[in-house]
């Protein structure tokens, strides 16, 4: 049976006060749409997935396995950028893993003289992610919601409880460690 969110969110809301289960789908849409438009303006065009799938994907995953009620907005986004982020490892996998071209002949990028883009790649920042996650879930959690969310600094330390400035100074840390431990395993 899909689990159910809380029909009074109360906490939800930045001004407090109750919401129908209907407003806050409404609210949160809208908000999570816009974190996916944010994470895929950072992607190369011609994503497979789109911002809408996304969001929508996101909505079908929480309904059957997130919590069965949201202690507050926060814990609500929070779960949502965990999911959004399972969403795109899932998707990143499924497109290294299908065979593409068949009987064509693939030509890099670098051979015709165009300029490579540069995507993230989201399998090494979660295996970065899940080691960091032992000894500071704060700056883990930071590094989801700034990438996977792509969540402001501001947005950020709402999200966290945090002031922006510390959001920013250990973003900052998290960026130089994260960027350390990429290198470091694929030169592994």
């Amino acid at each position: 049976m899909p689990r159910r969110m809380s029909k009074s969110f109360t906490d939800l809301s930045p001004d407090s006060e109750p919401r129908s289960l209907s407003e806050f789908i409404e609210e949160a849409y809208s908000e999570l749409r816009r974190m996916a438009q944010r994470q895929f303006n950072a992607e190369q065009p011609g994503h497979t997935l789109q911002p809408t799938a996304l969001v929508h994907e996101t909505f079908i995953r929480l309904r059957r396995t997130g919590p069965k009620a949201y202690v507050n907005r926060a814990h609500f986004f929070s779960c949502a950028a965990k999911t959004m982020r399972r969403v795109l490892l899932d998707a990143g996998r499924r497109r290294r893993a299908a065979k593409r071209g068949g009987g064509l002949q693939r030509i890099p990028l670098e051979d015709v003289g165009l300029p490579v883009p540069e995507q993230p790649d989201y399998t090494a920042i979660d295996a970065a992610l899940t080691r960091l996650r032992c000894f500071d879930r704060k700056l883990a959690k930071i590094i989801e919601l700034r990438i996977f969310a792509r969540l402001t600094a501001r947005e950020t330390a709402e999200v966290m409880g945090m002031g922006q400035s510390t959001v920013r100074k250990r973003w900052s840390v998290a960026e130089a460690w994260l960027k350390r431990e990429i290198q470091q395993q694929s030169s592994a």
